[in-house]
């Protein structure tokens, strides 16, 4: 019977989940070439993409996608790294994910869906919606 998960995975996945939200590029994808999964979630279903997405790091994103991580993950709240990049303004970002495969209808609120609550037209053009 198990006690519960091992403190010194948490302690590594707490690590990882770090390194992607500070874009630590280089450290996160040796982590990622070592074999931990590019598509690894934490306990509310964000990604490693997600957080870097969210905190403005397209090259650790670049980076991630590259090594088959998926652009359009959602986490446990239906939230896409798209539409989180929008939320922030983050436009290298986005352009990174699109340029990645991002659907920008995918997710609730979608990125199309985030870009009208905010008024941003650009973004609305730039995902070919108006």
């Amino acid at each position: 019977m198990s006690e519960g998960p091992d403190p010194e995975v948490v302690e590594l996945a707490t690590k990882i989940f770090d390194l992607a939200r500070r874009g630590e590029t280089e450290t996160l994808v040796a982590y990622v070439d070592a074999g931990v999964p590019a598509d690894l979630t934490n306990d509310r279903g964000d990604s490693l993409v997600m957080l870097a997405a969210y905190h403005g790091h397209a090259g650790t994103v670049r980076a991630l996608l590259e090594r088959g991580a998926r652009a359009d993950r959602a986490n446990d709240r239906g939230q896409t790294p798209l539409a989180g990049a929008v939320f922030k303004g983050e436009t290298e970002v986005i352009r990174t994910l699109l340029d990645g495969g991002a659907d920008p209808a995918a997710g609730t609120p979608s990125a199309i869906d985030t870009a009208r609550m905010f008024g941003k037209a650009d973004l609305l053009e730039l995902f070919g919606t108006h």
